[in-house]
């Protein structure tokens, strides 16, 4: 490291709230090597409530990054394998979840106590990484080089300086978006939502999620059932604007609603909670050396469980953003492609969930009457099933019209596929995951993990890698250049690289650039694009593309 970029890491990065999505920024921070301090209003961890269950496979994929934690999570939590949907008594369809050979599956349920739990084990072994309980954060002021938090605690007030702020307050980062001069706009719905988890014996229910549109015994609403570890199960209902829990726990109709769903089984509730959903965006992601990052930055219904899941592709984001640039290998331009790309996200995860609840929760008579259309005739026609929404369940967004992408016209992106598809190999998409050798240790490994250390390049059999690594820029770290032929056996056909094709990979695993017969000038200049450079800057001559002799 140069003297240039240690001038550049004097004061740690800190990070507010260390809820999952906070834990995730700050390991992902120290894997990147920076020093980070996590502040938390609360005295201490509230190990209450289940709260966010469902983790889609590429936040375990993230997760894993930080020593196997992904790993453990998909061990220790549930897979289910089947998802029904009902229409009264009318099953309408059910969709199998087959194993593909990925290392997680798709989606894995865990309750998001023990997800901290196990995030605050690798924060206890990681010494880049201070938690400070405790700590509310009162005033936060911006200077040139740092940011100033002033935090009220129990023994009195105190500073913090850091050289950036990762704000993951949750979904009550009012006074935090107001003092930095954020809107976020959107709407929130009346009609509320009781979950309750309960500990139950139910054969059959074990590896099933199971959706009742209208059933006699939530008549004109949803329940949605989730099976979690320890024979544990979610059952959330709409319910009425007016609902009244005590009430309802002090007259039996609580009792008597979960036996109208389980039956006479012996249960017990594990917790419950009443929630109204909301769909709100932050107009502004970045403000100065502040990034707001999960709930504090978006809010969207909980259908298709893409709270959580998308805070954490926040995180990881935000995260190698700002540590390229505090290691010197950009320039704070970098950091204003996270609002481009995470907005961008935000966005389309509150036009999916909105529609999802506008079939859900109808708000006019048209529209329940549309809703009833299609329930009706979905009994009897196949072709009315197709416009059945449930949710679409969480997946990753492909940064096809990000600024440090490098279109490439030979792969289009078709857009979004059909659900629980990936799409194919191009620019902007996560890089295919497959078993490799690190050919640093010789020990096997995956694409991902690899990908994950800094830029990465995958040269097709036909590039001549060691001549393309000669020409390369130096980005402050060397940008390893890997034949797909040496880092696994078939590689080339697994991943569905070309023989002349070149791909770039960000540190997030998502493709930069997928070049075909390219000079140095067009790998350097993707590279460059992807760390927010203007690749006008490479005035340099043409060279020949690096095909093997």
């Amino acid at each position: 490291m140069t003297t240039t970029e240690r001038s550049r890491i004097d004061a740690p990065v800190v990070v507010i709230g260390n809820g999952p999505v906070g834990q995730t920024a700050a390991l992902l921070l120290a894997h990147w090597g920076l020093s980070t301090i996590v502040l938390d209003q609360r005295p201490e961890r509230d190990p209450v409530g289940s709260k966010a269950i469902a983790q889609q496979r590429d936040i375990l994929d993230i997760w894993d990054t930080l020593d196997g934690a992904g790993r453990q999570i998909t061990q220790e939590g549930l897979t289910w394998n089947r998802s029904r949907t009902f229409y009264r008594e009318h099953e309408l369809f059910c969709t199998e979840y087959t194993d593909d050979g990925s290392v997680f599956p798709p989606f894995v349920n865990i309750s998001q106590t023990r997800t901290e739990q196990v995030l605050d084990e690798r924060m206890a072994n990681q010494p880049l990484i201070e938690a400070r309980w405790g700590h509310r954060v009162t005033d936060l002021i911006q200077h040139q080089d740092h940011v100033e938090l002033l935090c009220e605690t129990a023994d009195g007030n105190v500073t913090v300086r850091a050289a950036y702020v990762l704000a993951c307050v949750g979904a009550r980062g009012h006074d935090l978006r107001d003092h930095l001069g954020v809107g976020f706009g959107g709407r929130t719905f009346g009609d509320q939502f009781l979950i309750c988890d309960i500990q139950a014996d139910l054969p059959g229910w074990e590896r099933e999620r199971r959706f009742y549109f209208d059933p006699e015994w939530n008549p004109g609403r949803q329940v949605l059932i989730h099976p979690c570890p320890d024979s544990t199960y979610r059952i959330d209902w709409q319910v009425p604007e007016e609902f009244d829990m005590a009430a309802e726990e002090s007259d039996g109709r609580l009792d008597r609603r979960i036996r109208a769903v389980i039956g006479d089984h012996a249960y017990r509730i594990v917790w419950k909670s009443v929630y109204r959903f909301h769909s709100r965006v932050a107009d502004r992601f970045r403000v100065g050396r502040v990034l707001l990052v999960g709930d504090a930055a978006h809010l969207v219904s909980p259908f298709g469980g893409r709270g959580l899941n998308s805070g954490v592709q926040d995180a990881e984001n935000a995260a190698w953003k700002v540590a390229a640039v505090l290691h010197g290998m950009a320039g704070e331009g970098l950091l204003d492609s996270y609002h481009h790309e995470r907005h961008a996200a935000a966005l389309e995860n509150l036009a999916i969930t909105g529609a999802t609840m506008e079939f859900l929760v109808p708000q006019t008579p048209t529209e329940q009457a549309r809703r009833l259309d299609v329930l009706e005739r979905a009994v009897a026609e196949p072709a009315a099933r197709a416009q059945v929404d449930s949710g679409r369940l969480a997946e990753p967004f492909w940064y096809v019209d990000s600024p440090l992408t490098t279109t490439d016209p030979a792969r289009p992106f078709a857009g979004r596929p059909p659900k629980g598809s990936v799409p194919a190999p191009g620019p902007g998409v996560l890089v295919p995951d497959i078993p490799v050798t690190d050919p640093a240790t010789a020990r096997s490994t995956r694409l991902r993990l690899l990908a994950r250390r800094r830029f990465t390049v995958v040269t097709g059999d036909e590039v001549n890698a060691a001549a393309l690594h000669r020409e390369l820029l130096d980005l402050g770290r060397a940008v390893p250049v890997h034949r797909s032929a040496d880092l696994a056996e078939g590689g080339a056909a697994r991943l569905g690289i070309k023989p002349d094709e070149v791909w770039v990979i960000r540190p997030d695993a998502h493709l930069a650039a997928t070049l075909t017969g390219p000079t140095a000038v067009e790998v350097n200049a993707a590279l460059t694009r992807g760390l927010g450079a203007a690749v006008t800057a490479l005035a340099q001559p043409p060279r020949p593309t690096f095909s093997r002799a």
